[in-house]
């Protein structure tokens, strides 16, 4: 059974595939047999490999949501997340570093232009790591902050030239209202401590970060949750309605939608080994009635999450096209979709690895690698399903919003 690496969007509105999208996704595409060859030593080096990200590079997918002016795209987000998922058939480690790297090409784009040059004007292929955790400890002093603190699961970020990490500061100098930053530091600020050894996405190399003492220029600093112009002064150079779009809305997917392309490929994967595959006792795995409803039942997950992704994402460019704001319950419920998708996907790819019988909980079947990554990925603080559905049930029952990202 032939089995292509393409994300079926059939029956989707296609209007944001320009031939530029199309070119990168089919880029994306001729990836994955290289991913699914080095998926098992990704795993076990717990490092996407220098090749990988190199062919990332080269084939500019992490240019999909950077500036023009740096030399990327401004592509449609729907663009950048088909690219996570066909990655993510392939290896959902190398996937995840995509989404939350390639994300911050589009929030350095918020910051002011002095920033902007600091990281992408001698190489525009610079990349950014990060850990919004807001544990930074954070001194105003003449001209920006003194800066301190250790944060954990900065995914990539050996990969990585500048960070952005978070912390929290006064609203104004008489406040006592705080509010989120994300403060912008070079590779000589931080040390990175190699602790990364967990259950799943074991690949993402997901280390410890620590800051002591570092000057964080206020310009090298945005206001997370702020999404007015003052708030994101690069939106004076980069005017493509694709910076309007409210940080969160683009984040929260990309630490999701990788879930789908492991999905898709574990779908995939265990289509072929259905195929090949004979138990000790002589009945074909084809023939098992739990293969064939956990195949089905795991399409129609995949098929409804990608229904709801693109849907909720036509909704926010028509909103970013018309200089509106989405009204909050429509941006919780988005949030609330959006955190649902691992657990929804890792108890699909549960019902899959159950259906491979003993010999599918072994090492060398791929399936094993997702079931793991997609439950490591359940454990992101945006996919929390529940906290996320309470706080949209809270607001269609009329009690205020609750989530200050949103």
């Amino acid at each position: 059974m032939s089995v292509p690496h393409k994300i079926d969007i059939t029956g989707i509105a296609d209007d944001f595939l320009t031939p530029e999208a199309t070119r990168l996704i089919e880029a994306a595409e001729q990836l994955v047999p290289n991913l699914l060859e080095r998926a098992q030593a990704t795993d076990e080096a717990g490092r996407i490999s220098d090749d990988t990200v190199r062919e990332m590079t080269d084939a500019g997918l992490f240019r999909v949501l950077q500036p023009k002016r740096w030399g990327g795209y401004e592509l449609d987000p729907r663009v950048f997340y088909i690219i996570q998922m066909t990655l993510a058939q392939g290896c959902m480690s190398t996937a995840w570093i995509y989404g939350v790297i390639g994300v911050h090409n589009w929030q350095i784009g918020l910051f002011d232009e002095k920033a902007q040059v600091e990281v992408l004007g001698e190489d525009s292929a610079t990349l950014i790591a990060s850990t919004y955790m807001p544990v930074g400890k954070v001194e105003a002093v003449d001209g920006g902050f003194t800066f301190s603190g250790r944060w954990g699961f900065s995914s990539g970020v050996e990969h990585c030239e500048w960070i952005f990490l978070g912390g929290l500061v006064p609203k104004s100098p008489d406040s006592k209202e705080l509010e989120h930053r994300t403060f912008l530091l070079p590779k000589s600020d931080f040390d990175i401590v190699k602790n990364w050894d967990v259950h799943g996405l074991r690949g993402t190399g997901s280390h410890d970060i620590v800051v002591k003492g570092a000057f964080v220029p206020e310009y090298r600093t945005h206001q997370t949750n702020d999404y007015s112009d003052a708030a994101c002064k690069g939106r004076a150079i980069n005017d493509n309605p694709l910076y309007k779009i409210p940080f969160v809305q683009i984040f929260q997917r990309a630490v999701s939608t990788a879930c789908i392309g492991a999905l898709d490929g574990a779908i995939k994967g265990f289509r072929q080994r259905c195929e090949e595959h004979v138990g000790k006792h002589g009945a074909k795995t084809a023939e098992d009635v739990n293969a064939q409803m956990a195949v089905t039942e795991a399409m129609m997950t995949s098929d409804q999450l990608k229904l709801v992704l693109f849907r909720n994402f036509a909704e926010v460019v028509k909103y970013t096209n018309r200089g509106e704001l989405m009204p909050v319950e429509a941006r919780l419920l988005h949030r609330a979709q959006s955190a649902s998708v691992s657990k929804l996907a890792a108890e699909k790819v549960s019902e899959i690895l159950r259906a491979c019988a003993a010999s599918g909980l072994y090492r060398s079947n791929p399936i094993e690698r997702t079931f793991r990554d997609l439950h490591q990925a359940r454990g992101h603080i945006a996919n929390n399903a529940d906290a996320y559905m309470r706080a949209h049930g809270t607001v269609m029952l009329g009690l205020p919003n609750a989530d200050p990202f949103v």
